[in-house]
């Protein structure tokens, strides 16, 4: 009963308008002094400690730093042009190079919203230009942009990490072989979509393409540099040679050293890039210290064990039920609340649960935090409130409109649903890679 109460308080004062750190903080903090009396104040001030001592979280400004410097000094338009030339030939071709584009992008930011702001300023006018369907084009940028999440570093994984008590790391690796498998699912949608109707992502006309080896070399070259930082980041890593932390420095290092060697880096973009680093950094770390806060008063009130005690005697149901039950409920959260949100309100309910439950899969945990990051994929594609939604009318030119908006991100969805399924089904798809690493480590 303190729990549900404690939940609706908390949706309750979200719909007050404020913060969702604050909301949840608060009501943290209340609920531990009612419950615990004046000592119970001391959870907040622990949970602040936990958060300054927890060491992997360095990687956070890190890598959102190298992110917005590589996006903000033009690289990542640098690499749109390459698969401008070697994509366009085919029907749907920018579409797919659109989906490669936000790959990269997610693989240097690990955000959405980096990702949707460089692909609705400089893939949308391009496709729109080139005649693709505006319904269509829509939904590649939002499903490619959702991509941020899930493929390594992705914030929405530290923050899955620091509520469940694991490993930024082997989450990383977990959302590697997935994330590739849904940005592969997407691009065989767009060919065959296109196939049979190439009106919707007509190929580049023969004069555009018919240019010169030695031209198209060149245009693959200026679009390299974001991959030569991301494997110098990603490949000292795994060769064991740096931490997680000063891999994050690396990346950080060698972005700068890109925007230097472009002649971009000036102070202008330098400003740009320190201000949204420290805004991002700083709303992540705020969430993360509330839902510290607010899981310690559920450890303490033995909710978790309560429901598992529920659903697993009372009810009577299969861990494998209680786990499909557990994804149609972000499911549904997901059309009213974004992920980070989600995650604080029920990861104390829903993680360690997982964790007891057999469900016969090596490392549940890290498992279940890359199912839950697809979950949240969703959700940021769900109406009428998904993320990726509002941010793509914001961003979009007037006359594409939000029901066409609606309408473009349902055939991503299921694909994303079918990917859920997939990783249900074969949970080795996760595991694999970072029990191979591990392993070999």
């Amino acid at each position: 009963m303190i729990a549900l109460l404690m939940f609706t308080s908390m949706m309750m004062s979200m719909l007050t308008g404020q913060r969702v750190f604050a909301v949840i903080g608060f009501v943290g903090v209340v609920a531990a002094a009612l419950l615990w009396g004046n000592g119970g104040f001391e959870m907040g001030f622990s949970a602040g400690m936990k958060l300054m001592k927890w060491y992997p979280l360095l990687t956070l400004p890190l890598f959102i730093y190298m992110g917005y410097m590589l996006s903000e000094s033009g690289i990542a338009e640098d690499l749109y042009k390459a698969f401008h030339v070697w994509f366009g030939g085919m029907p749907g071709g920018l579409a797919v190079g659109t989906i490669g584009l936000m790959v990269v992008i997610s693989a240097m930011n690990g955000l959405s919203v980096a990702g949707m702001a460089i692909g609705a300023t400089i893939a949308l006018p391009e496709l729109l230009r080139r005649g693709y369907d505006k319904i269509m084009v829509s939904g590649v940028i939002q499903a490619g942009s959702s991509l941020g999440i899930l493929i390594p570093p992705s914030v929405v994984l530290v923050l899955y990490g620091m509520i469940a008590r694991q490993p930024v790391s082997q989450l990383w690796l977990a959302g590697v072989l997935p994330g590739l498998m849904l940005a592969t699912m997407f691009c065989i949608y767009i060919i065959i979509r296109c196939r049979l109707n190439p009106a919707l992502g007509p190929a580049l006309p023969k004069e555009e393409r018919n240019m010169p080896l030695s031209e198209k070399l060149k245009l693959l070259r200026a679009g390299i540099l974001p991959f030569l930082v991301f494997f110098m980041m990603m490949g000292l890593f795994l060769m064991g040679i740096t931490s997680l932390v000063e891999s994050a420095a690396v990346g950080a290092l060698a972005s700068m050293f890109a925007a230097w060697f472009k002649g971009r880096l000036t102070k202008v973009v330098w400003n740009r890039v320190l201000e949204q680093t420290l805004g991002i950094s700083c709303m992540f770390m705020w969430i993360i210290l509330a839902a510290l806060c607010f899981g310690a008063v559920f450890d303490g009130l033995g909710a978790g064990r309560a429901i598992e005690r529920l659903l697993l005697g009372e009810f009577g149901l299969s861990p494998w039920q209680i786990l499909i039950l557990m994804q149609l409920s972000f499911l549904v959260m997901g059309a009213f609340l974004d992920d980070t949100a989600m995650l604080v309100i029920v990861a104390p309910l829903y993680i360690p649960l997982v964790g007891r439950l057999d469900l016969g899969i090596e490392n549940p945990l890290i498992w279940y935090g890359v199912l839950y990051t697809i979950t949240c994929q969703i959700a940021y594609m769900t109406p009428p409130f998904g993320y990726n939604l509002f941010l793509m009318r914001a961003m979009a030119p007037p006359e594409i409109k939000l029901i066409d908006i609606y309408r473009s991100v349902f055939p991503f969805v299921l694909i994303m649903m079918l990917g859920m399924v997939i990783l249900m089904l074969f949970p080795q798809i996760a595991t694999w890679l970072p029990s191979q690493i591990y392993l070999r480590g």
